[in-house]
């Protein structure tokens, strides 16, 4: 494919703008702040935590490696905040170390609040009774003892831990009085559990970090050695490195490459416990080739995203937050042909408050449906147990002609992305891993039935990924729609990106890095010139992030020409809101809550017919121009009046909403005046609930006589 020249907007300056990083730390500490509030549950706190470190692991990992990269480089170039390299990574250093206090401090206070409910996070063994220490020994030397391995290291012996795995690092006495003490490592690989349990005659959940178990036999570890210390440590290394698909011919032996060059870049942080001896801490800095400046001292478990283990133990369910079970949604009946009913008018479904069922029963059923002829999908990130898969698989075997672009260049889920084509393809389905240079982002299925009146296209198109895990934890916007001119556009989308056609100007849909970026900045003008006419102007954009600099400057434009700009913007937002004279008119709130926002939805007034999309795509610059992302337009009266319904809904959020302000804090919203506080995804539960309630009540009653089902091997009678 080659790529169309695209429609620019003006630029802004550096004071217009706030930096990119920055603002993603500013997005984690809001995920902290949910682990701080007194009214979220204990566990769900916890989980919060255990999620930040989780975040703060990526972020070092990518983005503070880039910058190392950069500043190794010596690139002086600033950013469009007006921040160079070097300047941005001392003030994200600086912000990380605050926020990694802040996160044990967290977790000191939450182990004690935890603790007067009987879930107890011991920091050693001594706490413990003799017989929990007995127990605990028999365990060490049964179960944790046969799977560890202590690797010498030193000059002449070079070890290079895996990034992000949990070690000991093990001081030894020297051999002899003039030599230096010795050094060795231990991994504490992912097939040992990161806490033990230990059974209590209370009936306590008490957890001890394997790494203190370790400690506590270390002598037997390192039988015959004489140990001065043994110290909890991990590593990051460096995952800002990218294929050069110019070199590589084949793009799976590539990643699988890229995969194993992962293990041997280098080491940009080090987290080790505060107990660490200077001796040891100067033999590990040399031996991992550090300097102090990037070294983290933590005071408790090192790794706080392992946290996530012992969230979901059984029991302590007053500690939790009600569970909000997904409910069917009134537009799809689950036992009737999916076809079907696309086939009566669009349906849209707000994910995942409605059931994600219906996306799996679409694929499942064109799977086993005689009358389909063809699938085509998309896939970024899948399940590791997922029916989707399964259901392609499936539809291959018996003859469909089966179509699957899988994003190989997903990152960090290269790997199961790797393993679930490879099973796709040898089940006889047509993979194809991505495109050149672009990653395909887009959430796109294609269905081709052949029905009396010929063949109909079936699509669904999402904000999400296609993954039944996930689907349950974040916030989207799904759509289907079996309309002429939406699925002749998917069919051209599919021979682009599966093929070398370059796709012509669609009918409906807008496609990056063709279209998508000159028709967002397009509406914004539209919306800017109605303003500059004296008629009344708005848009509403919800997003996960908002970094480029072409948009932004669109929506400053429009700002100054009196443009009623509302944002919901969960991650980053470079954009300045609330300055005279260049955003007094826009409004940039924040969400975060039970589940993750992943919806991308945008409404233009447009004079009061109201310009209405969902999109995979984020206002970033990597999305618009270097990943290929759809946009897709709500026409049907029913789908445009729900999805309005729900947008209004999230900047009506006065609980967990915060409000951005031009220095880059954000603030809780409040209540103004008499206003009922509404917490918005709490309101679209109730929203869908009421919805599934009110069909199931309006429902006719049905006598369904159940009979024998007939069996072709068996029964020879018709």
């Amino acid at each position: 494919m080659t790529m169309k020249k695209k429609k620019t907007a003006p630029t802004v300056t550096a004071n217009e703008f706030l930096n990119r990083e920055l603002s993603w730390l500013e997005f984690n500490q809001r995920v902290l702040l949910e682990a701080c509030n007194p009214e979220v549950p204990l566990l769900e706190r916890l989980k919060f935590l255990s999620i930040t470190a989780s975040n703060l692991d990526e972020f070092c990992m990518v983005r503070v490696g880039g910058l190392k990269l950069l500043v190794a480089a010596k690139i002086r170039r600033t950013d469009p905040s007006g921040m160079t390299p070097r300047q941005q990574l001392v003030a994200v250093t600086r912000r990380m170390r605050k926020m990694v206090a802040d996160q044990y401090e967290l977790l000191e206070s939450l182990s004690k609040e935890l603790s007067e409910h009987g879930f107890v996070l011991l920091e050693g063994v001594d706490a413990l009774t003799d017989e929990q220490r007995k127990w605990l020994e028999r365990e060490f030397m049964d179960n944790i003892f046969p799977l560890i391995s202590p690797v010498g290291v030193g000059d002449d012996r070079p070890f290079h831990p895996t990034g992000l795995l949990l070690h000991c690092a093990v001081l030894l006495n020297p051999v002899a009085s003039d030599e230096a003490p010795r050094l060795a490592f231990i991994p504490l690989g992912p097939k040992l559990p990161r806490f033990i349990r230990i059974p209590d005659a209370a009936g306590r959940a008490v957890f001890l970090p394997i790494e203190q178990v370790v400690a506590w036999q270390i002598a037997a570890v390192m039988e015959g050695q004489s140990v001065r210390e043994c110290v909890p440590f991990r590593v990051t290394r460096n995952a800002d490195i990218e294929l050069r698909e110019d070199l590589s011919s084949d793009l799976l032996v590539g990643m699988q490459e890229l995969l194993d060059d992962r293990l041997e870049t280098e080491c940009i942080r080090l987290e080790v416990h505060r107990c660490a001896s200077r001796a040891l801490m100067n033999a590990m800095t040399r031996q991992l080739d550090l300097d102090q400046a990037e070294v983290y001292y933590v005071d408790g478990p090192v790794e706080l995203r392992s946290l996530m283990a012992i969230v979901q133990t059984d029991g302590f369910e007053c500690l939790r937050p009600e569970q909000w079970e997904p409910v069917p949604s009134p537009d799809v009946d689950i036992k009737e042909c999916i076809f079907t009913q696309i086939a009566r008018g669009d349906i849209l479904l707000v994910h995942p408050y409605e059931s994600f069922d219906p996306v799996v029963k679409f694929i499942s059923d064109a799977a086993d449906d005689p009358q389909v002829l063809a699938i085509k999908q998309v896939l970024y990130r899948t399940a590791s147990q997922s029916a989707i898969v399964e259901a392609l698989i499936r539809a291959a075997q018996v003859g469909k002609y089966v179509t699957v672009l899988i994003e190989l260049k997903a990152r960090f889920d290269e790997a199961r992305n790797i393993s679930q084509a490879r099973r796709l393809e040898l089940a006889g389905v047509h993979v194809v891993y991505g495109v050149r240079s672009l990653k395909t982002h887009a959430k796109i299925c294609l269905v081709v039935r052949r029905e009396r009146q010929g063949i109909v296209r079936y699509v669904h198109f999402g904000t999400g990924n296609y993954n039944e895990k996930t689907a349950a934890l974040y916030s989207d916007v799904g759509f289907f729609t079996c309309r002429n001119d939406f699925g002749a556009d998917a069919s051209d989308v599919f021979n682009a990106i599966t093929g070398y056609s370059q796709p012509q100007s669609l009918r409906r849909l807008e496609m990056a890095p063709f279209s998508i970026r000159s028709t967002i900045l397009k509406l914004i003008t539209n919306e800017t010139e109605r303003a500059r006419n004296n008629e009344k102007a708005e848009i509403t954009m919800k997003m996960n992030s908002l970094s480029d600099d072409g948009i932004i400057a669109a929506l400053y434009d429009a700002s100054r020409a009196g443009v009623k700009i509302k944002l919901n913007v969960r991650g980053i937002c470079c954009l300045k809101p609330g300055v005279p004279g260049m955003s007094e008119n826009i409004t940039v709130v924040s969400i975060v809550d039970y589940y993750l926002e992943h919806a991308r939805i945008f409404r233009f007034r447009n004079g009061g017919l109201d310009d209405l999309y969902i999109s995979s795509a984020d206002m970033m610059t990597r999305n618009l121009d270097k990943r290929i992302e759809l946009m897709i337009p709500v026409l049907a009266p029913g789908a445009r009046k729900k999805l309005l319904a729900t947008l209004d809904v999230y900047f009506a959020d006065r609980v967990k909403a915060r409000n951005l302000y031009p220095n880059g804090d954000y603030r809780l919203a409040t209540p103004r005046g008499k206003e009922k506080p509404v917490r918005a995804q709490e309101e679209l539960y109730r929203r869908a609930k009421a919805a599934a309630r009110l069909q199931e009540q309006t429902k006719p009653t049905m006598l369904e006589p159940y009979h024998r089902k007939r069996n072709p091997q068996t029964d020879t009678t018709p």
